[in-house]
């Protein structure tokens, strides 16, 4: 009964926000509470919401004050240079500027966490899209296939997950899918080329180069420094001495802080929070200066955090209650006999939608590892199945699922509807998981 209410659950979550008939904000609660009603869990729901909320807070914590912290840098023209730069080179090309996405994306992602992969990407090229005409849909999905593949590296959540609950090291898992990682970059650079050549038809070349020269009537990118006085804010002459400093300082700062990201030495929220006071204190050194940037950026922030939290309530019912377990039992069960061979291309396969059902953490600790086991029990290598779980489940999975909260930040930053999303990107990310997979059937990663 329990798997059937946690397929119910997801089944009608899915159905009422791809259809548009609730918002997601609204089906992350309402749903779930439901469902805990309907299986008897009312007394207990105070308690499985709040342990939900508690689970996500950090990473609403973190996402508030990236979110100012970024917003801040945009303000103050931090990316203006590299948004020109890139205009530039791009010469109003949507295909220089969808691979150019995808580039940076790889790069940054190198940290291997989604929420600051999107927060520093989106808040770099939102505003080169929004000059050109681009859709800011192109954006979230471009940016979620790199950040998807990127998602690998060994101190990304699926493969640190995949090697804690196997008892596994890198070696043993990510080494061995090098090659398919390789295979994922190359197809994340050309797919972002053929999805640029479609709006390339859609604005063409020469509409969109109008905004090279900068924005009619004198935009702004983000709302800060026109970008069209922006080329070299380092050196030019029509800036003033403190902009000048500002900007060098604010750029040391975003180094620094990209570097302890990358080296973990604290945790994301108390970077961004310690990052985002002093940049405060540098550039908006009184109240009112302060209260401005609240007031300014506070409605992005509540965007994404509300979502997030209602996200928590979301996992929290389904952790809370067993029905992520019992869903886990029973899709294993379904599995033939004579198809244990082939459970590690069945896993890596189907891991990208299961992205929708489970959570990382309920497909990491309880899903992949009944696999495993079922896997060893048929002489075959369990660390296969932990490979093929990375294949798809988070790499290409993680970015369009309603279970992690990092999504959220996506399409919040890019103001585009989560079913939109999925529906734009899924066929693309779901050919990533294909190309990488076939790359490790060949090299041997897995076996069939």
């Amino acid at each position: 009964m329990l798997a059937l209410l946690g397929f119910a659950t997801i089944g009608v979550f899915l159905a009422l926000t791809m259809t548009k008939r609730l918002s997601v904000l609204i089906a992350l609660v309402l749903v779930p509470v439901t469902a805990a009603v309907v299986g008897g869990f009312a007394g207990d729901l105070g308690k499985l919401v709040a342990d939900g909320m508690l689970t996500v807070a950090p990473v609403a914590i973190m996402i508030t004050f990236a979110v100012l912290y970024f917003s801040l840098m945009v303000d103050e023209g931090l990316f203006d240079p590299a948004i020109t730069r890139i205009t530039r080179w791009a010469h109003g090309d949507p295909v220089k500027i969808t691979v150019g996405t995808a580039v940076l994306t790889l790069l940054v992602a190198l940290d291997g966490d989604g929420a600051s992969t999107f927060l520093i990407t989106v808040s770099a090229m939102l505003p080169i899209y929004q000059r050109l005409g681009m859709r800011p849909i192109v954006l979230a999905g471009v940016v979620c296939l790199g950040a998807g593949v990127m998602n690998m590296v060994p101190w990304g959540g699926p493969t640190a997950r995949a090697m804690a609950a196997l008892d596994a090291d890198s070696s043993d898992i990510f080494v061995p899918l090098l090659p398919s990682m390789v295979a994922g970059v190359v197809w994340v650079l050309f797919a972002a080329y053929l999805i640029g050549r479609r709006e390339r038809t859609r604005i063409g070349i020469e509409g969109a180069a109008v905004a090279e020269t900068g924005t009619p009537g004198g935009a702004t990118a983000g709302g800060g420094t026109p970008a069209g006085t922006m080329t070299d804010i380092a050196t030019s002459t029509t800036t003033s001495r403190g902009q000048r400093v500002r900007f060098w300082f604010n750029a040391l700062l975003t180094v620094a802080l990209v570097v302890a990201l990358l080296m973990q030495r604290m945790p994301l929220e108390v970077l961004f929070a310690v990052a985002f006071a002093i940049a405060l204190l540098v550039n908006r050194p009184t109240w009112p200066g302060q209260q401005a940037l609240l007031e300014r950026h506070g409605y992005n922030v509540l965007l994404v955090t509300s979502m997030i939290f209602a996200a928590g309530v979301f996992t929290g019912v389904l952790n809370g209650t067993g029905m992520i377990t019992a869903l886990a039992e029973t899709l294993v069960s379904t599995i033939p006999q004579g198809a244990g061979g082939a459970l590690p291309v069945i896993t890596a396969i189907t891991s990208m939608p299961m992205s929708l059902v489970f959570t990382p953490d309920a497909y990491y600790f309880g899903v992949m590892p009944v696999l495993a086991e079922t896997t060893a029990g048929l002489g075959g290598d369990p660390h296969e199945i932990a490979r093929a779980a990375i294949l798809g489940q988070m790499t290409t999975g993680f970015p369009l699922s309603p279970l992690t909260a990092s999504t959220f930040i996506l399409v919040g930053m890019t103001a585009v509807n989560f079913g939109d999303h999925q529906r734009f990107i899924f066929g693309w990310a779901f050919g990533t998981t294909l190309v990488m997979t076939a790359v490790a059937l060949l090299t041997g990663a897995i076996s069939i």
